[in-house]
This record gives structure tokens, C-alpha cells and sequence, in this order.
């Protein structure tokens, strides 16, 4: 066997493995969004998943509103609207930016992780820190009258008690970042948690109306 013939072989198998590693990866779409619950086409096999479930090809749901799902697609978190259809194209870019899109309200809205537990954001380029209600902070873990420091904000309704605390990591879709200045209010109030200029600072912001694109710094 002389080397051009050694060469032929090995270049059909890299494309073999390509095509297989191709075929390999799930096609998902999402047709039905709830509360905590996502109804998903894998592979043409419709799946009920609640959040925590895994459904056929090992997909599964991380977290769900009634306007995004996030999915965990060969090991990767995956943002997807209803009637979205999750690519390996999509995994890909996702490492380096994602995609924020307006919600019938007009706000951009999203899901995404702190301390690496699912959180639907609302992304408010006005807001100066991430901002959780003290409900929210409590499910998180985030124990803020003992690691925070007291604060006070003004809201609409007045002047609320707060503290201001550090969160470890805020993930949305493969932007993580460490460290992230926020602030728990004490009451209900924000109803959604606020993404803020604490996350959105240290990313590449676009917008073009319906879609607001954060990107990575290089």
C-alpha cells in the first residue's frame, strides 16, 4: 500500500466519522411551552418533559416558562422558543453568543442559571446590578442577610431594604460569567429577575429591534 493510497483511506474515514457524528446529533423541536414543563419533538417522537426529566436521546429539560424552554442537548444548555428547532449549527454558535428576543410585552426575556440553578431573566440594560427578589434568592440558596451588605433601593412602590450580595457564577445559554455583583430586595418585587449592567457590562450588546444579540469579548 504506497502513501496517496493511505491517504484516500484516512480521509474516507474522517468523512465517515463526520457524517456519523452528524446523524448523531438530535433534531428537537419545542411545540409546547408551560410553567416548569416543555413539549418537545425528538428525532419525530413527541415528548411531555417536565424540569429535571431526560426524554429520548438524553435531552433534557433544564428549565420552562410559557416563552423559552432550556434544553440540555448533548451535554450543552440550549435556549428555545416555541416552534424551535435546535441544531448542532445552533449549539455551536451558542458557545460565543446568544440570542434574546422580545416577548409579546415588548421586553427581552430569557432563561438561564445562577450558582448553576435555573432562572428566567428579564434583561434590563437600566437596571445597574442583577436583581432578585428575596424569594428568589431563597431558592437559590443565597443566604443574603448573612453574606450580604444592607442597602436600601427605591422601587415604585418606595424605598425597600436590600443587600447586596455576590453571585459565584450567572450563566445565560454559554455566556458564564464569575463574580457577578447583584441585589436581593426584600418582598415580591422584581416579579421576573433582572439580567443587569453587572452580567451585560462585561458582554457585547446589539440590538436590532425584535432581537437583542450578547456576545463574548475577545
Amino acid at each position: 500500500m504506497n502513501d496517496s493510497q493511505i491517504i484516500r483511506i484516512l480521509l474516507v474515514t474522517v468523512f465517515t466519522l463526520s457524517a456519523h457524528i452528524a446523524a448523531a446529533a438530535p433534531d428537537v423541536r419545542v411545540v409546547g411551552l408551560f410553567s416548569d414543563r416543555a413539549v418537545v419533538v425528538i428525532d419525530g417522537r413527541q415528548s411531555m418533559l417536565r424540569v429535571g426529566q431526560v426524554g429520548p436521546q438524553g435531552v433534557k429539560l433544564i428549565a420552562a416558562d410559557s416563552e423559552m424552554a432550556l434544553l440540555e442537548v448533548d451535554g450543552e444548555p440550549i435556549e428555545a422558543r416555541l416552534d424551535g428547532r435546535v441544531t448542532a449549527r445552533q449549539r455551536t454558535a451558542s458557545v460565543s453568543e446568544v440570542q434574546v428576543w422580545r416577548n409579546p410585552r415588548g421586553m427581552y426575556t430569557t432563561v438561564g442559571s445562577i450558582n448553576g440553578l435555573p432562572v428566567s431573566f428579564m434583561v434590563d440594560t437600566g437596571a445597574s446590578l442583577v436583581t432578585l427578589n428575596s424569594a428568589q434568592a431563597r431558592r437559590l440558596g443565597i443566604d443574603y442577610r448573612v453574606t450580604g451588605v444592607r442597602a436600601e433601593v427605591t422601587t415604585a412602590s418606595g424605598v425597600e431594604p436590600a443587600w447586596s450580595v455576590m453571585l459565584n457564577k450567572v450563566r445565560v445559554g454559554e455566556l458564564e460569567l464569575q463574580n457577578v455583583a447583584a441585589v436581593v430586595i426584600e418582598g415580591p418585587q422584581p416579579g421576573t429577575a433582572l439580567l443587569g449592567m453587572s452580567y451585560l457590562e462585561r458582554l457585547e450588546i446589539s440590538n436590532s429591534g425584535q432581537l437583542m444579540t450578547l456576545k463574548k469579548k475577545f
